[in-house]
């Protein structure tokens, strides 16, 4: 087993393109689905930068298929090709027509979502929560491949805990069912997030599969890629949370230059303009909140708790926009010097 995973490291680039079902991608560093974070303006962004593939945050398909505003606004490609979609679910027949739309709407590859451990979530028994029920999980699966000619791949995780690690064989008959990918978190769903990531126990996955596996979970650094690709065995990475408050991210470790400090202050403001056009100020304020907390704890560490309160708490987009400026230009962009 260290051979060959010796043997993939020699052959890991993050820069090569790689294949899903036909659809080629530019690099093998891919940005994670992540909801209420990658939107349309954080995946713009992100692609500008250099990221391999970005995928939308997760879709409810019964939505989707019932023609809720957020479920399309969420589905919007604006042009970005690849356009991938990821569906969440528990109903074949939702699924099915779902992915139908996604594909009349122009995705180019559709994503199944069975490793979101959000108890909201898997309280109505989708994302992990279908890791344990192989049989509808699968059933899933099938449905979508029949209802589209796009490929399909899946998200999932470790398993539901340390009981149950049932990665390997759900992804081997997710593949036979028709998915042209896995991405595989290195964590199960009872782990949340809290620990590391088990980058080696993905590389059982990568044992079961001939399609490309994704591994995901805590990557970071550029040594990073390196070490989950040579652990995992995998044929591209995905980061998320590594993104938070650096959209330009997955750009850089797939070996793109990153943004200087004028560039980066430039960047936190056209993206905070970007989603209040999105969403419209009422409802965009609130949505950017997030963003500018984590803009602000890499790039502002020492303001003022004060200040920082007065700027999350603010209603007035013109207001937030005129501190960004002034915080961003008065005290520069670290993260952004970092990655250039």
């Amino acid at each position: 087993m260290d051979c060959v995973k010796d043997s993939h490291l020699h052959k890991f680039n993050p820069s090569d393109t790689f294949e899903i079902g036909g659809v080629t991608l530019r690099n093998r560093v891919v940005l994670a689905p992540m909801s209420g974070v990658t939107d349309l303006p954080f995946r713009q962004i992100a692609w500008r930068y250099g990221a391999g593939l970005v995928v939308t945050e997760m879709i409810a398909s019964r939505e989707l298929t019932f023609n809720t505003a957020e479920s399309w606004a969420r589905l919007k490609g604006a042009g970005l090709k690849p356009h991938m979609v990821q569906l969440a679910g528990r109903e074949p027949a939702f699924m099915a027509e779902a992915a139908r739309i996604c594909e009349g709407e122009g995705a180019d590859i559709i994503d199944i979502n069975i490793g979101c451990p959000a108890k909201k979530v898997t309280g109505g028994f989708t994302g992990s929560a279908l890791m344990r029920e192989p049989e509808r999980a699968i059933a899933l699966i099938e449905a979508t491949v029949q209802a589209v000619k796009v490929p399909v791949t899946v998200k999932m995780r470790l398993g539901w805990d340390s009981d149950s690690l049932n990665a390997p064989e759900l992804a081997h008959a997710a593949e036979k069912a028709g998915a042209r990918a896995i991405t595989v978190h290195g964590r199960t769903r009872m782990q949340f997030y809290k620990g590391r990531a088990d980058w080696d126990a993905i590389a059982a996955v990568a044992d079961r599969l001939t399609v490309p596996l994704i591994a995901n979970g805590d990557v970071e650094t550029e040594a990073d890629v390196s070490e989950i690709a040579r652990r995992s065995g995998a044929t591209a990475v995905m980061l998320g949370r590594g993104c938070q408050g650096r959209p330009w991210h997955a750009g850089v470790l797939a070996g793109h230059s990153g943004p200087d400090a004028a560039e980066t202050r430039a960047i936190v403001l056209e993206h905070y303009e970007a989603m209040m056009a999105f969403y419209g100020s009422h409802v965009g304020v609130r949505h950017a909140r997030k963003h500018v907390a984590w803009y602000l704890e890499r790039l502002a560490p020492s303001l003022d708790d004060g200040r920082k309160a007065e700027i999350m708490t603010a209603r007035d987009p013109g207001f937030v926009l005129r501190q960004l400026e002034d915080i961003l230009g008065d005290q520069g962009a670290t993260e952004g010097r970092k990655a250039a």
